[in-house]
């Protein structure tokens, strides 16, 4: 079982920056990928970014390129979000979710079914 919890959600104007936080308890955090995922009101549930069990690989879904970078603590068992010239569009409940490594299976995977633990979700709001 792991236990995910996230923190560092909040207002913010567009064009400014946040920093989620997702803490990880139970399991060999390493054992794990981990992702980002967004839902906004009315929308499904959608990826936003993963990265692998080492933190050598990274993936990120098009609209948040060259704005977002996930990265991880494997020490300190968190995983990182950090959001910069952030936008209305981003506004949305942050999820991160971690992901059993399986030999074969590709290190940033970006499905929510192969996600196996989530965390509660921390709201971020972007105003205009």
């Amino acid at each position: 079982q792991v236990l995910l919890i996230e923190s560092g959600g909040g207002l913010v104007q567009a064009g400014g920056s946040l920093r989620l936080s997702c803490a990880a308890s139970g399991r060999a955090f390493s054992a794990y990928a981990m992702g980002w995922f967004r839902q906004a009101p009315g929308k499904e549930r959608e990826f936003v970014a993963a990265i692998s069990w080492s933190g050598g690989s990274r993936y990120y879904t098009d609209s948040v390129k060259g704005r977002f970078t996930i990265s991880r603590d494997n020490a300190k068992n968190t995983v990182f979000l950090q959001m910069n010239s952030l936008k209305p569009e981003d506004t949305a409940v942050y999820y991160c979710a971690a992901s059993r490594v399986v030999a074969g299976t590709i290190p940033t995977p970006i499905g929510i079914s192969e996600y196996d633990y989530w965390g509660q979700g921390t709201r971020v709001t972007v105003s205009s």
